[in-house]
């Protein structure tokens, strides 16, 4: 009996209850009598076949629906996972595991179910990529087995109950309020630094300014002297020096805004200064 095998699908041939070939698409041939059809449809129902002997080679793609999970710190989620597969080696698929399907969705709801409880709530929130690599890379050794190729778990939604909501937004504020506490306490640290500095640059500049010019007036003075001994000899130069610097304290003392008079002590040396 000569048949056509739609793409992407195939057929088994037994002969007296055992598997002797896999006929893909195209035409194909069964003799009468001593060949017979193998017919999926009794474990399979209507996924992955059509008209319950022609077995899908594609890639399939099952929905777990939302199952119940429980995390390390013991909070409940709801985990919605999809998974991508397709047969590989029919044979395996059919004769290897009973009700394929029935069995690879209670797999694959083992492996999520598992890995969700290894972790802590907000480690599962965050690392879902993480979580479906574990999954796929737990299940590879079971549906090969199977004559199975898992190409991948993802995770579709983990969705916590009303309360568990309720904590997280509690600590994602307080969180939030800690971080803002954190920044605004470094800004005004940064600020503190940054006005110290600038103090500390102006008091350098200020006192490099003030030895600018005491070096200018000693310069100055020195320049004065000089001068003056080379007119009139270094110890009248001298003397002359001294009694200026005596001048010059009692201008200063002179503008106290008391009513002191201050009169110098030596008067004597003055006017002896005023004869030579």
């Amino acid at each position: 009996m000569i048949t056509t095998i739609p793409q992407n699908h195939c057929r088994i041939i037994e002969r007296f209850g055992k598997p002797v070939k896999v006929q893909k698409s195209g035409l194909a041939i069964k003799i009468p009598i001593l060949d017979s059809v193998k017919n999926v449809s009794s474990g399979w129902g209507g996924d992955a076949n059509k008209k319950g002997v022609f077995i899908e080679l594609s890639e399939q793609v099952t929905d777990t629906n939302p199952r119940e999970c429980i995390t390390k710190d013991n909070a409940k989620v709801l985990v919605d996972a999809v998974v991508s597969w397709r047969i590989i080696d029919p044979i395996k698929a059919v004769y290897e595991v009973d009700q394929l399907h029935k069995s690879l969705l209670q797999a694959v709801l083992n492996a999520v179910r598992s890995e969700v409880g290894k972790n802590e709530l907000d480690y599962a929130l965050q690392a879902r990529t993480t979580l479906n690599e574990k999954i796929t890379s737990r299940l590879f050794d079971t549906v090969s087995k199977w004559g199975l190729q898992l190409i991948r778990v993802e995770i579709q939604e983990l969705k916590t109950d009303d309360a568990t909501s309720a904590a997280m937004l509690q600590q994602l504020d307080a969180e939030r309020r800690s971080r803002a506490a954190i920044l605004e306490a470094e800004g005004q640290a940064k600020a503190t630094i940054e006005m110290a500095k600038a103090d500390r640059d102006a008091a350098i500049l200020r006192a490099e300014g003030q030895a600018k010019a005491l070096e200018i007036a000693a310069s100055a003075e020195k320049t004065y002297l000089e001068t003056l001994a080379s007119a009139i000899g270094a110890d009248q130069a001298n003397k002359i020096l001294l009694a200026q610097k005596v001048i010059d304290g009692y201008s200063i003392i002179s503008k106290n805004p008391g009513d002191k008079v201050f009169i110098p002590s030596n008067v004597q040396s003055f006017i002896e200064l005023g004869k030579s």
